[in-house]
């Protein structure tokens, strides 16, 4: 068994690495100044687009795309890398295309739906949400209320969705409804591209979350699609909406292995400087400890990251793996930000220091694509025989 990354994903790690460190770095004192100020984590649209030209220029576009789309077509261990190296930032920047959407497409479009829609995403050129979470229903699909009914050639949807990210932005939002209430869950459950500007789909209001960034909340009034929106095969959405659901998964793992570790290089760079009732901060145990148990629990979280993503690579079932790494990152990178963020002491509470934007962003995690509670639950279910 390996345990480490191909050479050429050990060079395309080193390039992110070194892209983050030379344009992502550098615009954060300016990007906390704006949050501190207006409420809101975001770039300038010159910013943006000067990140976009530089990215694709150094080839970091559709890294996980098909070959035939433009794409790298690389393994999710691959991919693992390069969202360990953003995950050291908070300048709210990734790479074009989102992975998750990606492959849903990749796994569900029709030959029609892969030119119109998958190609473009692929490169880069649409931007893209993903609607499955309702008021009331949100770690439990089967509590799904919003309906999917046929008209003649047409899908008519009704429904209200909420904590969908960038709603107000995307060109086209992949809608989940029901389609078969008596089955639900178990293969009721159709997946729709719904674009943006199609009547009866309204973006509502904007919800400000901790840290700076937005929600929305998205009501569907008697929406109507053609029946060439349908994603997949009708009853059979909830396989493909998983398989996305683990590629974000094992992406916030990666996130938060990269979050932790800088926390730590932050902690071990500031304990040797600070000087506390006569000797630097480094020589106290706590300190020590805290040092010891982040470097244990981050190397830890990045072999479980890698062998889960090795396994959907393979083709082979790692459900209960993605859960395992959901929960352990997420809970793993708020301890050791937590235990910067002592370290620093007020400086650690300010706007001035990305530790507090790396806390809220992990915290936020630890709800976003299921929170730590449904993911144990799935675990236990799982070693004890009792999945559904």
């Amino acid at each position: 068994m390996k345990f480490e990354l191909e050479s050429e994903h050990r060079m395309l790690k080193d390039l992110v690495a070194r892209f983050v460190r030379e344009q992502l770095i550098p615009l954060e004192t300016a990007v906390m100044a704006r949050e501190a100020e207006t409420g809101q984590l975001a770039l300038l649209p010159a910013e943006h687009e000067r990140l976009n030209a530089m990215s694709r220029e150094l080839g970091l576009w559709g890294l996980d795309a098909p070959e035939e789309m433009g794409g790298s077509d690389l393994p999710v261990v691959a991919v693992v890398g390069v969202n360990e190296e953003l995950g050291k930032t908070i300048t709210p920047y990734e790479l074009p295309p989102d992975s998750p959407n990606l492959r849903m497409l990749m796994l569900s479009a029709s030959a029609m739906q892969r030119e119109k829609y998958l190609a473009p995403y692929a490169r880069g050129e649409t931007a893209s949400a993903m609607a499955i979470s309702e008021p009331g229903a949100g770690g439990d699909p089967a509590m799904m209320t919003t309906r999917a009914v046929r008209d003649g050639d047409d899908w008519v949807i009704n429904g209200r969705k909420i904590w969908i990210s960038r709603a107000a932005q995307a060109d086209w939002t992949i809608v989940m409804a029901v389609t078969d209430k008596a089955l639900a869950a178990r293969g009721g459950i159709s997946a729709f591209i719904v674009d943006r500007g199609t009547p009866g789909f309204q973006v509502g209001r904007r919800i400000p979350m901790i840290g700076g960034v937005s929600t929305y909340e998205v009501v569907l009034e008697d929406c109507r699609v053609p029946a060439s929106q349908l994603l997949g095969v009708e009853g059979q959405g909830f396989a493909p909406m998983q398989a996305r659901l683990s590629t974000r998964r094992v992406q916030m793992a990666a996130w938060c292995i990269g979050r932790a570790q800088r926390a730590l290089d932050m902690l071990c760079e500031y304990a040797q400087q600070r000087q506390t009732f006569g000797a630097p901060l480094a020589q106290r145990q706590a300190i020590q400890w805290w040092v010891a148990d982040a470097a244990t629990r981050i190397h830890a979280c990045r072999l479980m990251t890698y062998e889960a993503a090795s396994r959907i690579d393979a083709g082979e079932e790692a459900r209960t793996q993605v859960s395992m790494i959901k929960v352990y990152a997420t809970e793993m990178a708020w301890d050791v930000i937590d235990y910067a963020m002592q370290t620093f002491g007020a400086m650690g509470m300010t706007k001035e220091l990305p530790l507090q934007q790396m806390a809220n962003d992990t915290r936020l995690m630890r709800i976003y694509e299921g929170p730590s509670e449904v993911h144990r639950w799935v675990v236990a279910r799982d070693l004890l025989g009792l999945r559904r």
